[in-house]
């Protein structure tokens, strides 16, 4: 026989909800801790294998190291992975560093690093970066400027690791540049629309963004390569009008349901 176990904080939510039915609740603590791990937080859009009409979702081959970095040279070889290589800490917490990244252009010096970490192969997108701001049903799409593409001609000369701090950020905005089209197009929103539905349902939370690449020289070719909790919404647009009309709506049909007394 199979019992389904409550972790802690999804017990604490229940019973702060009988003690406090006036209260609503946004996201679900389980839920938020879903996303406070690389690991869990892409295995979602790895399942969805969105590929249809409107154009493919996916996320790029990662390889998780918890322990002993000096195995990650043989690693990604048994893996198949290709240079360069993406590095970030495994778990998010909220701070600066937890968001920051390596770009590695040799295996060998990944052994440099501190695990836990999630090395993702680096994808050509142009230098830009989709937000993908969601607020409930709402979707918002904000462009970033994002690590430039890298050449074969540039893989071959240059080795080591190189740190960035954090690439996707306000000071970065790339919506008023001049940018060619093919990489400045937003994604379909028929795409975004079914991606973010998926991913509110699987899991379980009205409050997120997504960070999305267009793999350059595609049209419709996209990778997931993050996803947030409660992001910085002071950086989409009309977030004071989305924000509002969201939490009067979790109110309104809260309301709505509560039976007749």
């Amino acid at each position: 026989m199979i019992r389904e176990l409550k972790s802690v904080p999804q017990v604490l939510e229940q019973e702060y909800s009988e003690k406090h039915p006036e209260v609503t609740i946004l996201d679900p603590p389980d839920a938020i801790q879903h996303l406070h791990n690389r690991q869990s937080m892409l295995q979602d859009v790895a399942d969805l294998n969105l590929s249809d009409c409107y154009g493919k979702v996916g996320v790029p081959r990662q390889l998780f190291v918890t322990k002993n970095p000096s195995t990650i040279p043989y690693e990604i070889t048994k893996a198949g992975m290709k240079l360069p290589l993406v590095a970030k800490p495994l778990v998010v917490d909220g701070t600066a560093k937890s968001h920051e990244l390596f770009l590695a252009y040799d295996e060998f010096s990944l052994s440099e690093l501190e695990p836990p970490l999630v090395l993702q192969e680096f994808v050509n997108h142009g230098g830009l970066l989709f937000k993908i701001y969601i607020v409930g049903e709402t979707i918002k799409v904000v462009r970033r400027f994002s690590l430039p593409n890298i050449s074969e001609h540039e893989l071959s000369k240059v080795d080591g690791l190189f740190r960035f701090p954090r690439v996707s950020c306000a000071a970065a905005s790339a919506d008023e540049a001049d940018l060619d089209p093919t990489i400045a197009e937003h994604p379909p929103r028929s795409l975004l629309e079914r991606l973010a539905g998926e991913l509110r349902r699987r899991l379980g939370l009205h409050l997120f963004n997504i960070d999305m690449i267009r793999e350059y020289g595609t049209k419709n070719v996209f990778y997931v390569i993050d996803i947030n909790y409660f992001p910085g919404y002071g950086k989409m647009p009309d977030y004071e009008h989305v924000f509002t009309d969201f939490l009067l709506s979790l109110v309104q049909n809260k309301f709505k349901k509560k039976p007749d007394t």
